[in-house]
Protein backbone atom coordinates (compact mmCIF):
# COMPACT_ATOMS: atom_id res chain seq x y z
CA UNK A 1 0.00 0.00 0.00
CA UNK A 2 1.69 3.40 -0.71
CA UNK A 3 1.65 5.88 1.80
CA UNK A 4 0.95 9.69 0.46
CA UNK A 5 2.42 13.02 1.80
CA UNK A 6 -0.24 15.82 1.92
CA UNK A 7 2.13 19.40 1.02
CA UNK A 8 0.03 22.75 1.61
CA UNK A 9 1.66 25.64 -0.50
CA UNK A 10 0.58 29.07 0.51
CA UNK A 11 -0.70 31.79 -1.31
CA UNK A 12 1.59 35.04 -1.73
CA UNK A 13 -1.43 36.79 -0.15
CA UNK A 14 -1.92 34.53 2.62
CA UNK A 15 1.57 34.88 3.50
CA UNK A 16 1.22 38.62 3.68
CA UNK A 17 -1.70 38.11 6.19
CA UNK A 18 -0.01 36.21 8.25
CA UNK A 19 2.90 38.21 8.83
CA UNK A 20 1.42 40.91 9.20
CA UNK A 21 -0.39 39.12 12.09
CA UNK A 22 2.87 37.93 14.01
CA UNK A 23 4.24 41.34 13.83
CA UNK A 24 1.28 43.62 15.07
CA UNK A 25 1.22 40.25 18.30
CA UNK A 26 4.92 41.66 18.82
CA UNK A 27 3.82 45.42 18.47
CA UNK A 28 1.09 44.78 21.13
CA UNK A 29 3.01 42.37 23.26
CA UNK A 30 6.43 45.34 23.31
CA UNK A 31 4.08 48.12 24.38
CA UNK A 32 2.35 46.47 27.39
CA UNK A 33 6.15 44.90 28.23
CA UNK A 34 7.37 48.56 28.18
CA UNK A 35 3.45 49.94 30.07
CA UNK A 36 4.23 47.02 33.01
CA UNK A 37 8.22 48.77 33.22
CA UNK A 38 7.16 52.18 33.28
CA UNK A 39 4.69 51.11 36.43
CA UNK A 40 7.45 49.28 37.94
CA UNK A 41 10.14 52.28 37.53
CA UNK A 42 7.49 55.14 38.65
CA UNK A 43 6.83 52.72 41.58
CA UNK A 44 10.50 52.70 42.52
CA UNK A 45 11.07 56.46 41.96
CA UNK A 46 7.73 57.54 43.97
CA UNK A 47 9.38 54.97 46.74
CA UNK A 48 12.69 56.69 46.51
CA UNK A 49 10.72 60.31 46.84
CA UNK A 50 9.25 58.92 50.02
CA UNK A 51 12.78 58.27 51.50
CA UNK A 52 14.30 60.59 50.94
CA UNK A 53 11.67 62.62 52.28
CA UNK A 54 11.81 60.71 55.85
CA UNK A 55 15.50 61.38 55.54
CA UNK A 56 14.85 65.03 55.15
CA UNK A 57 12.60 65.19 57.95
CA UNK A 58 15.03 63.23 60.18
CA UNK A 59 17.84 65.60 59.26
CA UNK A 60 16.01 68.14 60.27
CA UNK A 61 14.59 66.65 63.91
CA UNK A 62 18.16 66.28 64.75
CA UNK A 63 19.70 69.66 63.82
CA UNK A 64 16.30 70.80 66.30
CA UNK A 65 17.41 68.62 69.11
CA UNK A 66 21.21 69.83 68.70
CA UNK A 67 22.13 72.98 69.23
CA UNK A 68 26.26 72.17 68.18
CA UNK A 69 25.04 71.67 64.35
CA UNK A 70 26.26 73.78 61.97
CA UNK A 71 23.71 75.50 59.42
CA UNK A 72 24.17 78.34 56.60
CA UNK A 73 21.53 80.34 54.76
CA UNK A 74 23.10 81.77 51.85
CA UNK A 75 20.53 84.53 51.26
CA UNK A 76 20.12 85.99 54.25
CA UNK A 77 23.97 86.12 54.82
CA UNK A 78 23.31 84.55 58.27
CA UNK A 79 25.40 81.72 59.17
CA UNK A 80 24.75 80.03 62.58
CA UNK A 81 28.10 78.27 63.79
CA UNK A 82 29.01 76.48 66.90
CA UNK A 83 26.45 76.48 69.76
CA UNK A 84 23.96 78.51 67.52
CA UNK A 85 26.41 81.54 67.02
CA UNK A 86 25.16 84.13 64.76
CA UNK A 87 27.95 86.63 63.79
CA UNK A 88 25.58 89.53 62.69
CA UNK A 89 23.39 89.06 66.41
CA UNK A 90 26.68 88.77 68.09
CA UNK A 91 28.63 91.95 66.91
CA UNK A 92 25.23 93.78 67.71
CA UNK A 93 25.09 92.94 71.33
CA UNK A 94 28.96 93.76 71.11
CA UNK A 95 29.43 97.05 69.18
CA UNK A 96 28.10 99.33 71.10
CA UNK A 97 30.65 98.25 73.81
CA UNK A 98 33.54 99.30 71.57
CA UNK A 99 34.81 103.18 71.87
CA UNK A 100 37.46 105.26 68.92
CA UNK A 101 40.04 106.30 71.18
CA UNK A 102 41.35 109.59 69.35
CA UNK A 103 44.16 112.42 70.68
CA UNK A 104 47.15 114.44 69.95
CA UNK A 105 50.97 114.02 69.87
CA UNK A 106 53.44 116.70 69.81
CA UNK A 107 57.08 115.74 68.43
CA UNK A 108 60.18 118.61 69.70
CA UNK A 109 62.49 119.33 66.98
CA UNK A 110 64.93 122.13 66.91
CA UNK A 111 65.86 124.60 64.33
CA UNK A 112 69.81 124.49 63.19
CA UNK A 113 70.07 127.72 65.35
CA UNK A 114 69.11 125.86 68.43
CA UNK A 115 65.15 127.24 68.65
CA UNK A 116 62.66 124.61 69.44
CA UNK A 117 59.88 123.86 67.85
CA UNK A 118 56.59 121.30 67.35
CA UNK A 119 55.10 119.16 64.99
CA UNK A 120 51.44 117.28 65.82
CA UNK A 121 49.81 115.10 64.63
CA UNK A 122 46.52 112.62 65.58
CA UNK A 123 46.75 109.19 66.72
CA UNK A 124 43.19 107.02 66.80
CA UNK A 125 42.79 103.67 68.10
CA UNK A 126 40.49 101.80 69.91
CA UNK A 127 39.07 100.76 73.88
CA UNK A 128 36.19 98.87 74.88
CA UNK A 129 33.87 99.27 78.18
CA UNK A 130 34.49 97.16 81.81
CA UNK A 131 32.50 97.69 84.83
CA UNK A 132 35.41 97.53 88.07
CA UNK A 133 33.03 96.55 90.56
CA UNK A 134 30.54 99.37 89.80
CA UNK A 135 33.82 101.61 88.40
CA UNK A 136 33.01 102.35 84.81
CA UNK A 137 36.24 102.43 83.01
CA UNK A 138 37.26 101.67 78.96
CA UNK A 139 40.06 99.30 78.35
CA UNK A 140 42.94 100.05 75.79
CA UNK A 141 46.73 100.14 74.87
CA UNK A 142 49.14 101.76 76.35
CA UNK A 143 51.21 102.95 73.13
CA UNK A 144 47.11 103.96 71.95
CA UNK A 145 47.72 106.79 74.82
CA UNK A 146 51.43 107.31 75.21
CA UNK A 147 52.36 111.02 74.61
CA UNK A 148 48.89 111.92 74.02
CA UNK A 149 47.15 115.03 74.83
CA UNK A 150 43.71 115.80 74.56
CA UNK A 151 42.41 112.59 74.71
CA UNK A 152 39.17 111.73 73.72
CA UNK A 153 36.76 108.62 73.05
CA UNK A 154 33.76 108.54 70.76
CA UNK A 155 30.77 105.76 70.97
CA UNK A 156 28.74 103.70 68.48
CA UNK A 157 26.12 106.57 68.06
CA UNK A 158 28.72 109.18 67.75
CA UNK A 159 28.34 111.29 70.54
CA UNK A 160 32.17 111.90 71.80
CA UNK A 161 33.91 112.79 75.51
CA UNK A 162 36.92 113.85 76.88
CA UNK A 163 38.65 110.89 78.95
CA UNK A 164 42.23 110.72 80.77
CA UNK A 165 44.61 107.94 81.49
CA UNK A 166 43.98 107.02 85.44
CA UNK A 167 46.41 104.05 85.09
CA UNK A 168 49.06 102.46 82.80
CA UNK A 169 51.64 99.89 82.52
CA UNK A 170 54.24 99.45 79.76
CA UNK A 171 55.22 96.45 80.46
CA UNK A 172 51.91 94.77 79.43
CA UNK A 173 50.89 97.46 76.99
CA UNK A 174 47.36 98.35 79.10
CA UNK A 175 45.83 101.63 80.12
CA UNK A 176 43.20 102.25 82.04
CA UNK A 177 40.80 105.54 80.97
CA UNK A 178 37.69 107.46 82.15
CA UNK A 179 35.28 109.63 80.23
CA UNK A 180 32.70 111.96 81.57
CA UNK A 181 30.32 110.75 79.51
CA UNK A 182 26.34 109.83 80.62
CA UNK A 183 25.58 106.37 82.24
CA UNK A 184 23.11 105.39 79.09
CA UNK A 185 26.35 105.59 76.87
CA UNK A 186 27.93 102.65 78.86
CA UNK A 187 27.54 99.20 78.01
CA UNK A 188 30.08 97.21 79.94
CA UNK A 189 31.57 93.79 78.32
CA UNK A 190 32.81 90.76 80.39
CA UNK A 191 36.53 89.73 80.40
CA UNK A 192 36.81 85.77 80.72
CA UNK A 193 40.22 83.68 81.78
CA UNK A 194 42.53 83.56 78.53
CA UNK A 195 43.33 79.77 80.20
CA UNK A 196 40.25 78.48 78.88
CA UNK A 197 41.29 79.25 75.32
CA UNK A 198 42.60 76.49 73.03
CA UNK A 199 44.55 76.72 69.47
CA UNK A 200 42.20 76.28 66.76
CA UNK A 201 39.57 78.26 68.87
CA UNK A 202 36.78 81.12 66.87
CA UNK A 203 37.42 84.63 67.71
CA UNK A 204 36.35 88.27 66.44
CA UNK A 205 38.10 91.92 67.06
CA UNK A 206 36.41 94.48 66.75
CA UNK A 207 37.94 97.96 66.32
CA UNK A 208 38.69 101.02 64.37
CA UNK A 209 41.29 99.80 61.59
CA UNK A 210 42.54 102.85 59.38
CA UNK A 211 39.67 105.43 60.77
CA UNK A 212 36.91 102.59 59.89
CA UNK A 213 34.85 102.50 63.71
CA UNK A 214 32.87 99.63 64.24
CA UNK A 215 34.92 96.89 62.12
CA UNK A 216 34.75 93.38 63.16
CA UNK A 217 36.82 90.51 61.51
CA UNK A 218 37.04 86.86 62.59
CA UNK A 219 39.99 84.08 62.32
CA UNK A 220 40.98 81.70 65.09
CA UNK A 221 43.35 81.19 68.29
CA UNK A 222 46.87 80.34 66.09
CA UNK A 223 48.68 79.86 69.13
CA UNK A 224 48.93 80.83 72.25
CA UNK A 225 52.29 81.71 74.88
CA UNK A 226 53.55 84.09 72.78
CA UNK A 227 56.08 86.44 72.73
CA UNK A 228 56.37 89.81 71.61
CA UNK A 229 58.70 93.44 71.79
CA UNK A 230 57.82 96.85 71.68
CA UNK A 231 59.57 99.91 72.08
CA UNK A 232 57.70 100.96 75.00
CA UNK A 233 58.74 97.56 77.41
CA UNK A 234 62.45 99.07 77.92
CA UNK A 235 63.86 95.63 76.32
CA UNK A 236 61.47 93.18 78.24
CA UNK A 237 59.47 90.93 76.16
CA UNK A 238 55.46 91.01 76.84
CA UNK A 239 54.37 87.53 77.71
CA UNK A 240 51.79 84.55 76.83
CA UNK A 241 50.33 86.74 74.05
CA UNK A 242 47.63 84.94 72.03
CA UNK A 243 48.48 84.47 68.48
CA UNK A 244 45.47 85.11 66.04
CA UNK A 245 44.53 84.57 62.57
CA UNK A 246 41.82 87.58 62.93
CA UNK A 247 42.75 90.49 60.85
CA UNK A 248 44.09 93.48 62.72
CA UNK A 249 45.26 96.84 61.10
CA UNK A 250 46.69 100.20 62.75
CA UNK A 251 43.38 101.63 64.96
CA UNK A 252 42.40 98.43 65.57
CA UNK A 253 45.25 98.52 69.22
CA UNK A 254 43.71 98.77 72.34
CA UNK A 255 40.12 97.14 70.81
CA UNK A 256 38.60 93.47 72.53
CA UNK A 257 39.17 89.96 70.94
CA UNK A 258 36.11 88.07 71.79
CA UNK A 259 34.78 84.86 72.23
CA UNK A 260 31.52 83.21 70.34
CA UNK A 261 30.08 84.43 73.95
CA UNK A 262 31.22 88.18 73.40
CA UNK A 263 33.61 87.70 76.53
CA UNK A 264 36.79 90.05 76.30
CA UNK A 265 39.36 86.99 75.70
CA UNK A 266 42.51 89.91 75.14
CA UNK A 267 42.70 92.76 73.75
CA UNK A 268 44.28 93.38 70.54
CA UNK A 269 47.77 95.16 70.49
CA UNK A 270 50.12 94.23 68.00
CA UNK A 271 51.11 93.34 63.84
CA UNK A 272 53.82 91.40 62.26
CA UNK A 273 54.29 93.90 59.01
CA UNK A 274 54.23 92.36 55.92
CA UNK A 275 52.59 89.04 57.17
CA UNK A 276 49.65 87.40 56.46
CA UNK A 277 47.00 87.12 59.33
CA UNK A 278 49.28 87.31 61.67
CA UNK A 279 48.39 89.36 64.97
CA UNK A 280 48.66 89.03 68.49
CA UNK A 281 47.12 90.14 71.71
CA UNK A 282 47.42 91.16 75.05
CA UNK A 283 45.59 87.67 76.68
CA UNK A 284 42.50 88.34 79.52
CA UNK A 285 44.65 87.02 81.87
CA UNK A 286 46.74 89.93 82.08
CA UNK A 287 43.55 92.23 82.46
CA UNK A 288 42.12 90.59 85.06
CA UNK A 289 45.27 90.56 87.27
CA UNK A 290 46.29 94.02 86.14
CA UNK A 291 43.13 96.15 86.51
CA UNK A 292 42.43 96.56 90.27
CA UNK A 293 46.27 98.19 90.39
CA UNK A 294 45.95 100.16 87.34
CA UNK A 295 42.13 102.12 88.67
CA UNK A 296 43.72 102.50 91.92
CA UNK A 297 47.03 102.86 91.85
CA UNK A 298 47.60 104.15 88.33
CA UNK A 299 50.52 101.55 87.72
CA UNK A 300 51.62 98.10 88.32
CA UNK A 301 54.73 96.51 89.54
CA UNK A 302 54.79 93.29 90.61
CA UNK A 303 56.48 91.74 86.79
CA UNK A 304 59.05 89.34 88.13
CA UNK A 305 62.77 89.37 86.84
CA UNK A 306 65.25 87.11 86.57
CA UNK A 307 67.87 89.14 85.67
CA UNK A 308 69.44 86.98 81.96
CA UNK A 309 69.08 87.44 78.97
CA UNK A 310 69.70 85.08 76.24
CA UNK A 311 68.64 82.59 73.71
CA UNK A 312 66.56 79.42 72.79
CA UNK A 313 68.72 76.37 72.22
CA UNK A 314 68.35 74.87 68.92
CA UNK A 315 70.34 71.62 67.69
CA UNK A 316 72.46 73.85 66.10
CA UNK A 317 74.16 75.28 68.86
CA UNK A 318 73.56 71.83 71.23
CA UNK A 319 76.36 70.61 68.50
CA UNK A 320 78.65 73.86 68.81
CA UNK A 321 78.57 73.70 72.54
CA UNK A 322 78.71 69.96 72.97
CA UNK A 323 76.08 69.85 75.11
CA UNK A 324 73.12 66.77 75.00
CA UNK A 325 70.47 68.91 75.19
CA UNK A 326 68.54 70.46 72.26
CA UNK A 327 65.85 72.76 74.31
CA UNK A 328 65.32 75.15 76.87
CA UNK A 329 66.86 78.73 76.87
CA UNK A 330 70.62 79.65 77.05
CA UNK A 331 71.44 82.39 79.06
CA UNK A 332 74.17 84.29 77.81
CA UNK A 333 74.87 86.93 80.57
CA UNK A 334 73.65 88.01 83.63
CA UNK A 335 72.62 91.47 85.07
CA UNK A 336 74.67 92.28 87.99
CA UNK A 337 72.99 92.24 91.07
CA UNK A 338 69.67 90.38 89.99
CA UNK A 339 67.76 87.21 90.86
CA UNK A 340 70.17 85.06 88.47
CA UNK A 341 72.97 86.59 89.43
CA UNK A 342 72.70 86.26 93.60
CA UNK A 343 71.47 82.45 92.55
CA UNK A 344 74.74 81.80 91.46
CA UNK A 345 73.42 81.09 87.46
CA UNK A 346 76.55 81.82 85.19
CA UNK A 347 76.07 83.33 81.65
CA UNK A 348 78.38 82.76 78.41
CA UNK A 349 82.11 82.61 77.69
CA UNK A 350 82.73 82.24 74.08
CA UNK A 351 81.25 84.06 70.86
CA UNK A 352 80.64 80.98 68.43
CA UNK A 353 79.30 81.33 64.82
CA UNK A 354 76.13 78.90 64.37
CA UNK A 355 74.81 78.88 61.01
CA UNK A 356 76.35 82.04 60.34
CA UNK A 357 74.58 84.20 63.77
CA UNK A 358 77.48 84.99 66.59
CA UNK A 359 75.92 82.86 69.68
CA UNK A 360 77.15 83.69 72.78
CA UNK A 361 77.88 80.38 74.30
CA UNK A 362 79.34 78.47 77.56
CA UNK A 363 76.35 79.80 79.79
CA UNK A 364 74.02 77.43 81.71
CA UNK A 365 71.08 76.50 79.70
CA UNK A 366 67.66 76.36 81.79
CA UNK A 367 65.34 73.48 80.99
CA UNK A 368 62.71 73.69 83.59
CA UNK A 369 61.34 76.01 86.40
CA UNK A 370 59.47 74.00 89.31
CA UNK A 371 59.40 71.16 87.18
CA UNK A 372 57.36 72.48 84.52
CA UNK A 373 59.70 72.24 81.06
CA UNK A 374 60.82 74.95 79.83
CA UNK A 375 61.71 74.68 75.93
CA UNK A 376 62.38 78.81 74.80
CA UNK A 377 61.81 82.16 75.72
CA UNK A 378 58.33 81.66 75.60
CA UNK A 379 57.77 78.79 77.90
CA UNK A 380 60.18 80.84 80.23
CA UNK A 381 58.45 84.37 79.87
CA UNK A 382 54.98 83.04 79.97
CA UNK A 383 55.27 81.33 83.38
CA UNK A 384 57.15 83.70 84.71
CA UNK A 385 54.32 86.36 84.22
CA UNK A 386 51.11 83.72 84.99
CA UNK A 387 52.65 81.74 88.20
CA UNK A 388 55.15 83.56 89.80
CA UNK A 389 55.68 87.27 91.99
CA UNK A 390 58.69 89.20 92.71
CA UNK A 391 59.95 88.16 96.19
CA UNK A 392 59.17 84.09 95.16
CA UNK A 393 61.52 81.67 94.86
CA UNK A 394 61.61 79.07 92.47
CA UNK A 395 63.37 76.08 91.39
CA UNK A 396 65.70 76.91 88.11
CA UNK A 397 66.52 73.47 86.38
CA UNK A 398 69.81 73.98 84.18
CA UNK A 399 72.00 72.19 82.34
CA UNK A 400 76.09 73.21 83.01
CA UNK A 401 78.57 71.30 81.36
CA UNK A 402 76.43 68.46 80.47
CA UNK A 403 75.57 67.84 84.25
CA UNK A 404 72.07 68.88 85.66
CA UNK A 405 71.55 70.92 88.21
CA UNK A 406 68.80 72.91 90.27
CA UNK A 407 69.05 75.72 91.91
CA UNK A 408 66.64 78.27 94.25
CA UNK A 409 66.13 81.54 92.72
CA UNK A 410 64.09 84.83 94.22
CA UNK A 411 62.86 86.89 91.96
CA UNK A 412 63.06 90.43 91.88
CA UNK A 413 61.16 93.15 90.41
CA UNK A 414 61.46 94.83 87.06
CA UNK A 415 62.61 98.11 87.69
CA UNK A 416 59.80 100.83 87.27
CA UNK A 417 59.30 102.59 83.45
CA UNK A 418 58.61 106.04 83.03
CA UNK A 419 55.07 106.73 81.54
Amino acid sequence: METKTKTMTLTPRLTIVLAGTIMACLLIGGLLGYAMSSLTISSQIHDLQNQVSTLKQTVSDAQSQDPSSQTSTIENNTYILGENVSLPNLYEQVNSSVVVVQGTTATEYYTPWGQPYYQYGEVQGSGFIYNLTGQIVIVTNYHVVNGVTNITVTFTDGDAYAAKVIGSDPYADLAVLTANASQDEYNPLSITSSSTLSVGDPVIAIGTPYGLAGTVTSGIVSALGRTISESTTGGYVIADCIQTTTPINPGNSGGPLLNYQGEVVGITTAIVTSSEGLGFAIPSNTILREIQSLTTNGSYNSHPALGAAGTDMTYGISQAMKVNVTYGWLIAQVTSGGAADKAGLKGGTTQTQVDGTTITTGGDIITAINGTRIRNLDDLSTYLEEYTLPGQTINVTIVRNNQTLTLPVELQARPPLST
